[in-house]
């Protein structure tokens, strides 16, 4: 009990001295090139509130100085590293909004994309290992267009083969969410509503490690349909193109599509709902990881 009471005291006492801190101002002593040594010096050293904090305050102090453009860049990047994305993409808008013509306007819309793929996310998703692909995919679905606006307008832009990376992840990811669906429909019998989502996939999505699940899903959902001919269709393509996939057996005849079910006891798939600790084996590993970090805004010439 005690404990606990030590607890709250220690989290209203820590909020009390963050509020305090929000509202001191900095010196009016200082001048534009000080505010931005001081806010480049915080962003290099990870201390992304201190930044946010002198970028505010400069733009506010010399919204036409030497250094605005930079600082409106900078806070950009700020706001996206300080887990606020939000921020991150109202300040984005804002910049292009304001500098539509500016070499560096590409930059915004590669962060508005990053932002808006973790718009969504909590504290467990920023630092655990979930499986994203269970969550709703709407940001994913805007992250995916915000790419696509960046490589429409800025071709030739610098974060174009890293935006080309993200968007084949989010496309996984988005697939990988319909199979989710699709499996979620074959458990209840839902059979045409599963068959819609495969054939959505297969459709939609090729090219996505997700389609041999799609193909083998439409094979089951239209046996149980009684429908032989779409079922032979799809089960043709399945042979062809994924002899190997467990639905089929040595001599390439169907044996079944294997519903998963969440069985694993862990209390951490019990605690979110399967996110962590699912036993069903992924269609494809998450790529972001192996995805560049997003870079420091460019320096405006």
């Amino acid at each position: 009990m005690m404990r606990s009471i030590l607890t709250v005291f220690a989290a209203i006492v820590l909020a009390g001295c963050a509020s305090t801190e929000d509202k001191e101002q900095l010196p009016e002593s200082l001048s534009e090139a000080d505010l931005y040594q001081i806010s480049s010096k915080a962003i290099d050293n990870s201390r992304y509130s201190e930044a946010i904090k002198s970028l505010r305050t400069l733009e506010s102090r010399y919204p036409f100085g030497t250094f605005a453009e930079q600082a409106q860049l900078d806070i950009i990047f700020a706001y996206f590293k300080n887990a606020e994305p939000e921020a991150s993409k109202a300040a984005a808008d804002r910049f292009i909004r304001l500098h539509p013509q500016h070499p560096d306007a590409d930059y915004a819309y590669y962060i508005k994309g990053l932002a808006s793929n973790t718009a969504s996310m909590g504290l467990l998703e920023r630092y655990l290992p979930m499986d994203l692909t269970r969550r709703d995919p709407g940001q994913a679905r805007v992250s995916f267009n915000e790419f696509a606006d960046l490589l429409n307008r800025y071709p030739d832009s610098k974060y174009g083969p890293d935006a080309r990376q993200r968007m084949v992840a989010l496309r996984n990811r988005l697939a990988e969410y319909e199979i989710h669906a699709a499996n979620y429909y074959l458990k209840r019998k839902a059979y045409v509503a599963a068959v819609n989502r495969g054939r959505y996939v297969v459709e939609n999505m090729q090219q996505t490690p997700a389609v041999p699940e799609a193909l083998a899903i439409m094979v089951e959902g239209y046996q149980h349909l009684q429908l032989p001919d779409p079922a032979g269709e799809a089960l043709e393509v399945l042979r062809l193109n994924y002899p190997g996939h467990p639905s089929l057996d040595s001599n390439g005849n169907f044996v079944g599509y294997k519903v998963f079910e969440d069985v694993d006891p862990s209390i951490w798939n019990t605690l979110t709902f399967g996110l962590i600790g699912s036993s069903k084996p992924k269609t494809h590993d998450t790529p972001s990881s192996q995805l560049s970090a997003p870079p420091q805004p460019p320096v405006v010439n």
